[in-house]
């Protein structure tokens, strides 16, 4: 009973950290960062920092590894990599350059991580789908 509160604590912890991020880089009520590149490396940085997650070297894994990479941590439950996906999706969005469709292609896979570990369909996640699927078929 105490290693599940324990695990309760862990998931939700996570959880609070990542959508605490976002809302920092992307809609917090402090200071803006100054340009997207500082937005990316303070969160890259506090990832690292808050929950260990080195962001460079999971965007550099294939699909096995990502999936292998994201089951270590203790606390990542569907809702919390659904945040995490949605988190790189923001960013991948927002940047103008090339490095912007791995970060596309990284979403979509947490995506479809969610998709194999659910046993339920999520319209909100098959929407967050389409439109990663979309842009990555757009031509550069």
């Amino acid at each position: 009973m105490e290693q599940k509160d324990y695990l309760l604590r862990e998931i939700e912890k996570l959880g609070i950290v990542i959508r605490a991020i976002q809302q920092k880089i992307f809609g917090g009520s402090g200071p803006p960062a100054i340009t997207l590149e500082r937005q990316e490396a303070e969160a890259r940085e506090m990832l690292l920092n808050e929950i260990n997650f080195d962001l460079d070297r999971f965007l550099q894994m294939d699909l096995t590894e990502s999936e292998k990479y994201v089951n270590g941590f203790k606390g990542f439950s569907i809702e919390n990599i659904e945040a995490l996906a949605a988190f790189i999706a923001k960013i991948g969005f927002s940047k103008q350059s090339e490095p912007s469709r791995t970060y596309l292609e990284k979403a979509l896979q947490l995506f479809e991580i969610c998709n194999i570990k659910s046993k339920t369909f999520s319209f909100e996640r098959e929407n967050h789908i389409s439109a990663l699927s979309s842009a990555l078929a757009k031509p550069d």
